[in-house]
């Protein structure tokens, strides 16, 4: 695959995932948008503001780091900080100008895209997110992931669930298992021989060992495994994203199933959280 054809196709899921999330703020009741989210200090309001923040700023809005945002507790870092400008600056507006606002800024955007669409992957990304040193692969792969995350942040929040078996859905469960190694050989860091599969609804399972260097390399996920770990696209991505806790996961009935080692696949279960 091309980079031209790689970043097209993320440009694709994002577009989607755009009209899923639009449509899905411009079915809320009024009462849904001061209803609390996963995301700490973050009501209905506060995510779409932060959606129509980001893709703002992608069609060359200034930006909002003139605003004074306080010492919130939920903002840890940086990065925190930023996304909370772009919130609190747009604390005030109504449902409908954040609708307005983030559609003609998507729209703008793929249109610029269709115009002139990115060919190298690892090119810097435009304003902002180039500064940072994201690369078009970077940006274009996460804007998707970032977009169909917080529509199912309102999902949950305003208990309307659905839409897991999008493009954007599996484009996301994607991105979240390819750290499996990464989170069975680094941050569990179990014993050489260990086997995880992983098990997630609608998709190819995916398996990692232990080698004896204690590294996790990838296995056909056939074969008889220490633990296996089956859950469906919410709660793998829920558990992904950081949104709850491992044990707030496993107390909603058949969200999750482990076979065979249960200390082991809990511990990998705690460790899944792989957004900052």
């Amino acid at each position: 695959m091309s980079d031209a054809e790689e970043l097209t196709g993320y440009i694709d899921i994002w577009w989607q995932s755009i009209d899923d999330f639009t449509r899905l703020v411009e079915e809320l009741d009024p009462t849904d948008w001061a209803r609390a989210t996963d995301l700490p200090g973050w009501d209905v309001h506060a995510v779409v503001a932060h959606t129509a923040h980001l893709e703002a700023l992608l069609v060359g809005a200034p930006g909002d780091d003139q605003v004074d945002i306080g010492e919130p507790e939920h903002v840890k870092n940086p990065m925190g900080s930023f996304t909370e400008q772009g919130v609190v600056a747009r604390r005030d507006r109504t449902p409908d100008e954040l609708l307005a606002e983030l559609r003609e800024s998507a729209t703008t955007r793929h249109t610029q895209h269709l115009a002139s669409p990115p060919t190298d992957a690892d090119a810097d990304a435009p304003g902002v997110f180039g500064a940072i040193g994201w690369s078009w692969r970077t940006l274009l792969r996460n804007r998707p992931l970032d977009v169909w995350m917080h529509e199912q942040d309102i999902r949950r929040a305003v208990q309307r669930p659905g839409n897991l078996d999008s493009p954007a859905a599996h484009h996301v469960v994607t991105i979240f298992s390819a750290a499996l190694p990464v989170v069975v050989g680094k941050r569990v860091s179990p014993p050489a021989g260990t086997s995880i599969a992983l098990h997630v609804e609608g998709q190819l399972p995916l398996a990692v060992r232990i080698n004896d260097e204690g590294r996790a390399e990838q296995v056909a996920a056939d074969g008889e495994m220490t633990a296996r770990l089956h859950l469906g696209v919410e709660a793998f991505t829920v558990l992904g994203g950081g949104r709850r806790s491992a044990a707030d996961v496993e107390a909603e009935p058949g969200a999750v199933t482990v076979e065979g080692d249960q200390e082991l696949g809990r511990r990998v279960l705690e460790a899944l959280a792989v957004t900052p």
